[in-house]
């Protein structure tokens, strides 16, 4: 009683001004629907619609009244303003475009005898003009300022095709008796009745078997019943829950450093890659008309970037990626690449190139650093003034692409600090998704970053498309079946190659803390 019914198909769109007739009162629809005199509430204006579509609105109704003849309208076309509106004229002019439809809501009704309903109260929510309306005598009667006087459509729809003078359109009987019966099905569904489990299937055996074990207890399980609950009985399979009970492995958070998203990755497909890196640069001189002219050169040496490798393997019995209720090799795999997210991160911040990447923080990486006092004493002096020699320590073209780097526990400390006027340094993010912002440039948290103690640097602030991550072979798992066969295990075998270094060290300064 409450949904939207279009009660035609709607096909009428001229420029200029179109009067029709909406609905007939006294005869039935196509469906057997009749509306009442006196049904119709609408507001004092409607939009007109191609065929019910509300992405094409081609103008709109000036005037609805109920007459004695039925629901009698007249509209305009924006044809000076609406593509589509003119396209609709062109389609009324030619006759393939006849009849109105109406979209409403129903709100009283009663069935009839032969079928359909007798409507005595409805909403009308808008009005179309359509190629062929549900009632036959929806219709264009005129339609102004395109040479069409007169469209009028045969209420014959019985046979293959609609004769109207001597042009003959296609009978569209069949298409709106297969829509039909589309829609019984779907009604149909909707009113079934509820049953007690709210028409859910029939749960798997997993869940059969859960719930026998908790009303009945382990002991009184059937065999087949505790095949379905048991994997095996030792820690590296035991009981699984069904998934109706639990959808995920619940997992202990893992936090690594977030280098990897701002830092400049390359991947290559070579052992090594070498980068040429500008030493020294040309140099101009002021000179008189005819002095000599002075020789300058560039000069360059090279990076070189060798790719280390992570591996891991890890053994998983046959029986349990046979039985378990969840996706193992999958969840094996996405904490496989959480574990080298993890280890490759560390090396990013604390590696020394020895088997691994160097990092930030490697020996001699970073030159450029601001000296503080002692640690002991940094969370009560405020040591504000650090960090603004820190922010305008690089060049103003790094500085506006730097980010800080830090810990969690040092921005702690460093959201305390406050500035002469006793506003915090540290700014809290105007949206959600937005970064802590110190000296306007966004904050990093970096898991690996040292706490603040004496002789370390716990605040990096630096350009980090200076740090170059180069990947040869992404993360790979291998799965091998045949190793461990004869122990009834498959062996999952996981490695990449990575290395990584600074190529701009002029593009970092550090905070470093007195020893």
């Amino acid at each position: 009683m409450d949904r939207l019914e279009l009660k035609a198909r709607i096909t009428t769109d001229e420029a200029g001004t179109i009067t029709g007739l909406a609905w007939p009162f006294g005869s039935p629809d196509q469906v057997g629907d009749l509306i009442e005199k006196g049904a119709f509430k609408f507001p004092s204006k409607l939009p007109m619609l191609f065929a019910h579509d509300q992405a094409q609105a081609i103008g709109v109704w000036d005037s609805i009244e109920e007459t004695p003849e039925g629901l009698t309208v007249k509209g305009r076309l924006f044809v000076n303003d609406v593509s589509r509106a003119r396209e609709v004229r062109a389609l009324v002019k030619e006759e393939a475009v006849t009849g109105l439809s109406i979209g409403f809501v129903t709100r009283k009704s009663t069935p009839r005898r032969d079928g359909g309903r007798t409507i005595t109260a409805l909403d009308l929510h808008e009005i179309s003009v359509v190629p062929v309306p549900m009632h036959p005598g929806a219709r264009v009667t005129s339609a102004k300022a395109a040479d069409v006087t007169e469209i009028t459509e045969t209420p014959n729809l019985k046979g293959k095709t609609v004769e109207n003078e001597d042009d003959k359109k296609p009978d569209f009987t069949e298409v709106e008796a297969k829509m039909n019966a589309r829609m019984d099905k779907i009604e149909a569904k909707l009113n079934r009745p509820v049953a007690a489990n709210d028409n859910e299937p029939k749960p798997a055996p997993e869940m059969k078997s859960f719930i026998s074990f908790v009303r009945k207890g382990v002991e009184r399980l059937t065999p087949d019943e505790m095949k379905s609950m048991t994997v095996a009985n030792d820690n590296a399979a035991g009981y699984l829950a069904p998934p109706e009970f639990s959808s995920e492995i619940i997992k202990l958070l893992r936090q690594y450093s977030p280098i990897r998203q701002y830092a400049k990755v390359t991947s290559i497909s070579t052992p090594e890659i070498k980068l040429p890196r500008r030493t020294g640069s040309t140099t101009a001189y002021w000179v008189a008309e005819t002095d000599d002219r002075t020789s300058t050169q560039m000069s360059y040496e090279q990076i070189g970037f060798t790719p280390f490798e992570l591996a891991a393997y890890s053994d998983i019995s046959n029986a349990l990626l046979e039985d378990n209720a969840y996706n193992l090799e999958g969840e094996l795999a996405d904490d496989l690449a959480e574990s080298f997210g993890i280890k490759e991160g560390t090396a990013f911040v604390t590696g020394d190139g020895s088997g691994k990447p160097n990092g930030l923080l490697a020996t001699g990486a970073i030159a450029n650093e601001i000296k503080t006092g002692a640690a002991s004493t940094m969370p009560t002096t405020n040591p504000a003034d650090k960090l603004i020699d820190l922010y305008h320590f690089l060049p103003n073209a790094h500085a506006q692409n730097a980010v800080w780097l830090m810990n969690r526990n040092t921005l702690a400390t460093v959201r305390k600090w406050k500035d002469g006027n006793n506003n915090y340094l540290v700014v809290n993010p105007i949206t959600a998704s937005a970064p802590l912002t110190l000296l306007g440039r966004p904050i990093v948290e970096v898991v690996d970053m040292p706490d603040i103690a004496a002789n370390t640097s716990p605040i990096i602030f630096g350009d980090l498309q200076g740090y170059r991550i180069v990947d040869r072979i992404s993360l790979g798992i291998l799965r091998d079946p045949f190793t461990l066969a004869t122990k009834g295990q498959v062996r999952f075998h996981a490695r990449k190659r990575v290395t990584a270094d600074i190529t701009h060290p002029d593009r970092f300064v550090r905070l470093k803390v007195a020893a």
